[in-house]
């Protein structure tokens, strides 16, 4: 230990040596490239390289051989690498470093003949990143074949950061060579992206950029940078406590134990040790966040999982924010200088950066990274702000832009015409004349002009929409999804936990009934405590009921958790993706354990218990006289069940609307379902999107479905939709329009409500 210690030690002095030089050559006089040309010496003389060369990204994605010693100074501005050719491209593309003893045999080696480097052997490379992107590439080289030590190519990394400054300050390539959208950017555009919250909102563009310009790399005291670290890590944590309380006060509900996820994850040692590290190095406290930011962000930035894509936008957040309790510089949502309707447009954001703006103020989020299950639209969809996702915001949107935010398409107008802001200011002012005749339904009767009654209820998922369950007039809650306290925590919620939460939902209710789902995770909903590995398919991979089964224990405390809750008061149970009666069986099994565990105590049970299965998976369609024999409800998942019959990815944008619910196959299918409930007695609803919507929800009710759960803000235009239909006249239409062989009946579905007065 003493030896390694020693090692380490005078490792840490030499980068301190080499980091403190070049500061002096970034502060020295002289052109960007001049600099540039010394700091290449240093790297060589201090590492002992026979080569070093740094290649600077120019526009189309090309990496430039800027300076090199060593190489033919002839090639410098003349040898130009395509991202992904050669082993200097390969490192652009991937952000990550490559070190090599026979560089020459590695397949992706490129030969340059116009740069000379026939002798050398070994090679080692950094990317040198800046905002999260690759601005060029550092490599060294040697003429033997030799091994570079993990120590060496760290501080190759640290030097990088060092280059990434000379290059940000536009000295060797004008910074909007790579990243200007040209002349365009200042006429008005449409962009279009990916709904995340719906609403309407017009305001003022608010570029969020968190991250700090950082002036002073390099530390000569790391016991004074690492006090430092300690004290802005302190402050940030009382600052985060702040928000907590506000949360708390406000009655946000889940948002808050996103607050409370967020807390914990600021206190993450690997984080917190990966920061200390580079000080230890010769960095100050700010570079080295930025270098351990910068890292994470490049090597998670192509991974997919919603879980790793989340925590990865959490420590965004949390360094940024670090960042500034070091700077001693306030948030700039804190300036008294914001606009009074603004637009905030950020690559991403977390969700204790959100609540740091003026809720008075804020009309809409546009985020460049962003999924609707993400922190920062849990709460944005709590506070009623919507969202829209966009690819490439912050290229075509300049602050201070005129923003017009179609949440409920995924639009964004930038700069819009007058006559498209007119437009869309009537929109807005239709929209809020439509809710207001909504709200005067609130207390109507749910049924139709012909006197059939239709239970209407709601979709939820977090406690902040319990308050529109009254405040909608449904009827009870038809679908509670139990996923989401469990995807926002670093472990598994434990029984006493869950058992609060589910006794707050059935106190917020009242006497109005609460079907729960059981654990609906897998797919695109990953826990972290429950690894899945790598799923080619994993929509039709282990999810919902799977793991259930396959962990009985996670199961079991669930459903303990839901009986123990209930207390006297009605249950409702319903199992996600059964695809056998052999799994309903299995889980009504666990279900019953639990309890008959529960009556052994002597405590008290629910007053009744219902237990369902969600209709998804096709091939339960085969056993539903079985099924019909067990169950005491179904409830369709409409959104599965499509994306299954018609094996059609629904995540898939070429595939995704390909299909149409209101199609020959789709409403048969769903006849018939209507049909064997009701010979057998039980009852069946609809729990997917398309109940939501007015002209899909007219066409269930036709098809006998008499029970529709949505989400909050359907409730008013399906409830006036059914108050002006016929049922008895759509019916029969509906039995002839079938037969066909129509790949969608919606065109003659919306004539016929049009040509019967229904209000769609």
């Amino acid at each position: 230990m003493e030896g390694m210690h020693t090692t380490l030690s005078s490792t840490g002095a030499a980068s301190r040596r080499l980091l403190a030089r070049l500061r002096d050559v970034m502060a020295g006089s002289g052109t960007g490239q001049d600099r540039l040309d010394k700091i290449v010496m240093l790297i060589a003389a201090e590492m002992v390289a026979d080569v070093c060369s740094c290649y600077v990204m120019r526009a189309g994605e090309v990496l430039e051989l800027f300076s090199t010693l060593g190489l033919n100074k002839d090639a410098v501005h003349k040898t130009r690498l395509r991202v992904g050719e050669g082993l200097v491209g390969d490192i652009a593309a991937h952000a990550r470093p490559i070190a090599l003893d026979n560089a020459p045999s590695h397949p992706n080696f490129a030969y340059r003949p116009e740069t000379g480097e026939d002798p050398f052997q070994s090679l080692a490379g950094v990317p040198i990143l800046r905002g999260g992107k690759v601005r060029g590439v550092l490599v060294i080289q040697h003429a033997d074949r030799r091994h570079y030590t993990e120590e060496e190519v760290e501080t190759l990394q640290t030097i990088a950061m060092i280059v990434a400054e000379l290059v940000a300050q536009g000295e060797l390539v004008d910074p909007q060579e790579v990243f200007s959208t040209g002349d365009a950017a200042l006429l008005p555009a449409r962009l279009s992206g990916v709904p995340l919250n719906a609403g309407l909102a017009m305001g003022h563009a608010l570029v969020h950029r968190p991250q700090l310009t950082i002036r002073q790399m390099v530390a000569d005291d790391a016991e004074r940078e690492l006090e430092r670290l300690a004290g802005a890590l302190s402050a940030m944590h009382s600052a985060i406590d702040d928000l907590l309380a506000a949360a708390a006060l406000a009655g946000l509900g889940e948002p808050r134990d996103i607050l409370e996820t967020y807390r914990m994850f600021a206190e993450d040692r690997g984080w917190l040790s990966r920061i200390r590290e580079a000080i230890h190095m010769g960095l100050t406290a700010e570079a080295a966040v930025q270098q351990v930011q910068n890292d994470t962000r490049a090597r998670m930035s192509h991974l997919t999982d919603p879980y790793i894509r989340e925590r990865l936008l959490d420590l965004e957040d949390l360094s940024n924010r670090l960042l500034q309790h070091l700077a001693g510089k306030r948030s700039e949502a804190d300036g008294g200088t914001l606009p009074e309707d603004l637009v905030l447009v950020a690559r991403s954001m977390g969700p204790a950066e959100l609540l740091d703006y003026d809720r008075k103020r804020l009309r809409a989020l546009i985020l460049e990274e962003g999924s609707p299950s993400s922190h920062v639209c849990i709460v944005a969809r709590a506070l009623d702000i919507p969202v829209v996702q966009c690819a490439d915001a912050l290229t075509r949107i300049e602050p201070l832009d005129h923003l017009i935010v179609d949440g409920d398409h995924g639009a964004v107008f930038v700069r819009p015409a007058e006559d498209i802001q007119m437009a869309f200011t009537e929109s807005m002012a239709t929209r809020s004349r439509r809710e207001q005749e909504y709200a005067a339904t609130r207390s109507l009767p749910s049924v139709t002009r012909d006197g059939v009654p239709i239970s209407i209820q709601l979709n939820c998922g977090l406690l902040i929409d319990l308050p529109h369950l009254a405040a909608s007039g449904a009827e009870g809650i038809g679908l509670y999804r139990t996923e989401i306290p469990f995807m926002v925590r670093h472990t598994h919620p434990d029984v006493q936990q869950q058992t609060e939460l589910y006794a707050r939902v059935l106190d917020e209710a009242g006497d109005k009934p609460v079907l729960f789902r059981t654990l609906d995770v897998g797919g695109d909903k990953m826990l972290s405590y429950i690894s899945a590995g790598a799923q080619e398919n994993p929509a039709l991979g282990w999810r919902a009921i799977r793991i259930g089964l396959d962990h009985p224990s996670l199961l079991r405390q669930q459903l303990r958790a839901l009986l123990r809750a209930a207390a006297g008061r009605p249950l409702s149970v319903m199992f996600p993706m059964i695809a056998e009666v052999a799994e309903f069986d299995a889980a009504r099994a666990i279900l019953d354990l639990e309890l008959r565990w529960l009556e052994r105590r002597g405590a008290e049970p629910p007053s009744r218990v219902r237990v369902g299965t969600m209709i998804e998976v096709p091939s339960l369609l085969w056993q539903l006289p079985a099924l019909l024999q067990r169950v005491d409800f179904l409830s369709v998942g409409s959104n599965d069940l499509m994306q299954y019959v018609f094996a059609s990815d629904r995540g898939n944008p070429r595939t995704a609307n390909r299909y149409d619910p209101l199609s020959p196959p789709m409403l048969t299918l769903l006849r018939r379902l209507v049909e064997a409930s009701r010979d057998a007695g039980k009852p069946i609803g609809v729990c997917g999107e398309m109940a939501g919507r007015p002209l899909d929800a007219m066409t269930l009710i036709g098809l006998g479905f008499r029970s529709l759960s949505m989400a909050p803000q359907s409730v008013g235009p399906v409830k006036t939709m059914l108050r002006s239909l016929d049922v008895a006249a759509l019916r029969k239409y509906l039995v002839q329009l079938t037969q066909g062989g129509d790949h969608s009946l919606r065109p003659k579905l919306r004539a016929f409500a049009l040509d019967h007065g229904i209000l769609i």
